[in-house]
């Protein structure tokens, strides 16, 4: 046997005992890692305004402190207010469910020609199986929902904490990257931390102008038809349909129509309408304007990036998608080499005209060739003067 088989073996054990045991590490921490991930471009998303208020005189992490006080102090409001909104609607509901019921009885006795009654759908439904079944299954399932609830909060915690860090230790982690890097690199890694800032800073900003807007816009729609909790209703749909990509317009508007639906159906088909046309005239005329600065990728991209995000990290992927293909898009173009792109017409979707007049005469030329077709200069119906 050689000398270096044995060895050779030894390492190749090796080698495959340590890839499985970092696929294995890699499989148990990927939740931690997908937490940090959020947590850097949260980081990088208020990295704008701690800078701004660190260079004024306020400690770097008493800034960072402040910004993420007012942000938390924001995301409990609304959660306060959406809370209390939907717990009044819920108790309305059920208060006026009899009605409701005693409604759905008449016309379908009316329809129908039948004669049910409230009390005897009642009495169905609580000696039904289904029921039965049901309020047991919600009796074992409520210690799964505490735990879940809990594992959110321990996640939302862990979040912050490293975002935290990420934001106050900013220059710090930049100069340990650096530190290991020769020069060229250091100014490369630099550059590319400095785009990925302004991106990210740039999108949420443009989402929070844009969320505003429409939070705004159907605040006044809502405040028209008299649809309560108008406010609250206003400032979810803002922030659901920013902030939730490809779907959130249609998740937030889900919820107006059905508060307004209680007060009068029409009204849920006023919103519905409104909606749309909010939505196009935000896609086409203030979305532009707002990103052309801050976000400037084509909408193509930007909704191939999402459902690319969301396949690999779902809802996370989702919501980091567009900055992290816009940082990839500024940082690589600089070192794409472009050049001035000639007068051609063609160059903007028009064709030459001899290029249409020689389609023309090709075809022309075809036909006067068929069987039976008479010369050309015989004066027959296939001659032509340009022959």
């Amino acid at each position: 046997m050689p000398r270096w088989l044995p060895r050779a073996m030894v390492l190749a054990l090796a080698l495959i005992a340590v890839f499985q045991l970092g696929s294995w590490a890699f499989h148990e921490l990927t939740g931690l890692l997908i937490n940090i991930l959020i947590a850097f471009f949260l980081a990088l998303a208020v990295e704008p305004a701690v800078s701004w208020m660190a260079a004024r005189g306020v400690r770097r992490g008493l800034a960072t402190f402040l910004v993420f006080l007012g942000v938390l102090i924001v995301a409990a409001g609304f959660v306060t207010l959406l809370g209390s909104m939907l717990a009044g609607q819920i108790i309305k509901i059920v208060e006026d469910f009899p009605e409701y019921l005693d409604s759905v009885i008449n016309w379908i006795n009316g329809h129908f020609h039948t004669e049910l009654r409230r009390v005897d759908i009642q009495e169905g439904l609580l000696r039904s199986d289904w029921l039965r079944n049901y309020v047991q299954n919600s009796a074992t399932g409520v210690l799964d929902v505490s735990a879940q609830v809990l594992g959110g909060l321990f996640q939302l915690l862990t979040i912050a904490l490293f975002s935290f860090y990420f934001a106050a230790d900013g220059p710090r982690l930049r100069r340990t990257i650096c530190s290991v890097l020769p020069p060229a690199r250091q100014a490369e890694v630099l550059r590319a931390w400095e785009i990925a800032v302004n991106k990210t800073g740039g999108y949420l900003y443009s989402r929070g102008l844009m969320a505003l807007i429409s939070g705004v816009a159907h605040y006044i729609l809502l405040e028209f038809l008299e649809v309560p909790y108008a406010p609250v209703l206003a400032v979810w749909v803002g922030l659901v349909s920013q902030f939730i990509p490809t779907i959130g317009t249609y998740l937030a508007g889900a919820l107006p129509m059905l508060i307004a639906f209680t007060v009068n159906p029409w009204y849920a088909l006023w919103v519905l309408i409104f909606v749309v046309i909010y939505q196009q005239f935000e896609n086409y005329v203030l979305q532009p304007k707002l990103t052309s600065k801050t976000v400037d990728i084509h909408p193509a991209v930007a909704f191939g990036s999402v459902i690319v995000g969301t396949a690999l990290l779902g809802a996370v992927g989702a919501l980091i998608a567009i900055p992290a293909i816009a940082t990839l898009q500024a940082f690589l173009g600089a070192y794409v080499k472009r050049y001035d792109v000639t007068d051609d017409p063609r160059v903007h979707g028009h064709r030459a005209v001899d290029a249409g007049r020689g389609v023309v005469r090709g075809v022309r030329r075809l036909w006067q060739r068929r069987p039976g077709a008479t010369p050309p200069g015989d004066g027959g119906p296939g001659s032509s003067p340009e022959d």
